[in-house]
């Protein structure tokens, strides 16, 4: 366990922190590994695969919600967070996980749900039975409606998955769930609220874990008197600005209260899923009192052309350089379509996904991997009936985030290879993916794990990686960029074109595609030393 230190630490030469350079892998715990014989990832599973990560040079972990949940979306809807649900393991479970994986060097981080939760919870519960006006209803949003007899929802937010963001209760109050309606939606104006999540990071500090990765961090504080929004918003916001929904001012203070309790922990950190387009207002969650690490989710949103990808770096690195704070990179998530499809699928998605590996792994700053990046893992084509997310329901089967949820491969020639002792999983798994398996590609030196391997491993030892952060960039043909990292640094260039180009001056490190006759060869890209 760690120790608490009192006050803030004290003054010292600044080092760079531990996370400012880290590659963190995303384990999505229903999917990694199954240690027994119901189809669902857990912790004893992902203990199991210790060595595995430690072969891939990961720095850390991410792990997604394991807490007690109705499951109604999947562990985000969570109804105890200072616990682990039986489906998962036990708090032993976590301890073990924990030390086995600091014993080898890898740091954990996990996931806390501030904005909401479930339905399930002992709260909502409580504020249910209590009726309008009581301190337990004070907990969350609930208000009398609009229209006669109350019977219309308080206002026009709709849900981030479909439909009204309000649902009406047997009293004939509404509360307010920005997601699903099991996952109501806290009131941060609440001093019980602010109090409990205090309990929840010291709960899980104190039994050794590194950091927190904070879910919809630019959501929780809601505006006076909860104002209509723009119909012509989005329902999934994305970080549209103006939505009364997210990105109000007074969300602020909730990262100060969560940073305070980071900075009596040691080399504790938080990294915020923020999605706000404003680059001046996204700076704002990186001032020195609030979260050390905020996602961009530019590189995500961006299509396979280089042009393109050079400006979303640049924007990208402006605003943690405006608030001097380090990047954080990440090119897929368990919410967004695998990059292997995402640029096209088949095997022209593989390699645009392998080029742009190298182009994220060579830049400054943090990186966050998703498993099954590292196995070229397309998203699964997966049928209706089989859909399991809620988004699939409220929206349509083209909303559903399934396909990028798909439980790994790990060996063997048919489903569900390797995962778990039985073929019944979770998700079913795709037949075609015996190419695909962590032991076919160990075996394989041109395999995309091969390659995500030999990257992380130059990245930590290479002297090329310690030219610097500032990013000098070339000139190149048409379709391409190239930059370099600081003074005599690593180079790496990109070729989005249809033609091969002539290589950059320098020794050739990793190649995302063989060369051709000497030259980078279409959708790959290249280090130089």
């Amino acid at each position: 366990m760690r120790r608490k230190v009192a006050g803030r630490r004290p003054s010292r030469p600044p080092r760079p922190s531990w996370w400012s350079d880290a590659v963190f892998y995303e384990i999505y715990v229903r999917s990694f590994a199954d240690s027994g014989e119901d189809g669902i990832g857990d912790l004893e599973g992902i203990r199991s695969k210790l060595g595995y990560l430690e072969l891939l040079g990961v720095d850390a972990l991410w792990l997604t919600p394991f807490y007690p949940s109705p499951m109604a979306d999947h562990g985000y809807d969570v109804a105890d967070p200072r616990g682990v649900d039986p489906m998962f393991g036990t708090l032993g479970d976590f301890d073990v996980l924990l030390t086995e994986a600091h014993r080898r060097g890898i740091r954990v981080t996990v996931d806390v749900v501030p904005n909401h939760t479930s339905n399930q919870h002992a709260w909502f519960k409580s504020a249910l039975a209590a009726g309008p006006g009581s301190p337990e209803r004070e907990r969350y949003h609930f208000r009398d409606g609009r229209g006669p007899g109350g019977a219309e929802p308080p206002n026009n937010w709709v849900s981030v998955f479909g439909g009204p963001a309000w649902t009406r209760v047997p009293d004939g109050q509404w509360y307010l769930h920005l997601f699903a309606p099991q996952q109501p939606d806290l009131n941060w104006a609440n001093p019980d609220v602010r109090a409990d999540l205090e309990r929840t990071l010291r709960f899980w500090l104190d039994r050794g874990v590194d950091g927190f990765r904070i879910d919809v961090a630019h959501g929780m504080a809601k505006p006076a008197g909860l104002p209509d929004m723009d119909p012509d918003t989005p329902a999934h916001g994305g970080g549209a600005a103006g939505d009364p929904r997210f990105d109000d001012d007074g969300v602020h203070e909730v990262h100060q209260l969560i940073r305070k309790v980071l900075d009596e922990y040691p080399d504790a950190m938080a990294v915020g899923e923020i999605w706000v387009q404003d680059e001046e207002r996204l700076a704002r969650y990186l001032r020195p009192d609030e979260l050390h690490l905020a996602f961009n989710f530019r590189l995500v949103l961006t299509h396979f052309d280089a042009d393109a990808m050079r400006t979303s770096i640049e924007r990208s690195l402006a605003v943690p350089r405006a608030a001097g704070a380090p990047a954080a990179w990440t090119l897929s998530n368990h919410d967004v379509w695998r990059a292997a499809s995402r640029y096209g699928g088949g095997a022209a998605g593989v390699r645009r996904a392998r080029a742009m590996a190298l182009v994220e792994l060579a830049l400054p700053g943090a990186v966050y991997l998703y498993q099954g990046e590292e196995l070229g893992l397309p998203n699964a084509d997966l049928p209706l009936e089989a859909m399991t997310d809620p988004r699939a329901r409220t929206q349509g089967p083209e909303y559903s985030r399934d396909g990028e949820r798909v439980p790994l491969p790990w060996e063997g020639t048919l489903p569900p290879y390797g995962f778990s002792r039985t073929a019944q999983t979770w998700l079913p798994m795709p037949a075609d993916w015996a190419q695909l398996t962590v032991e076919r590609q160990l075996e394989d030196p041109d395999s995309t794990l091969s390659l995500y391997r030999r990257a992380v491993e130059l990245r930590k030892h290479h002297p090329a990686f310690r030219g610097g952060d500032q990013l000098e960039w070339y000139g190149a043909p048409a379709g391409c960029f190239a930059f370099r990292r600081g003074r005599g640094g690593l180079v790496c260039a990109l070729n989005t074109s249809a033609s091969s180009i002539a290589l950059p001056p320098g020794e050739v490190l990793l190649t995302s595609s063989p060369l051709v006759d000497g030259r980078l060869a279409p959708d790959s890209a290249v280090w130089l030393g």
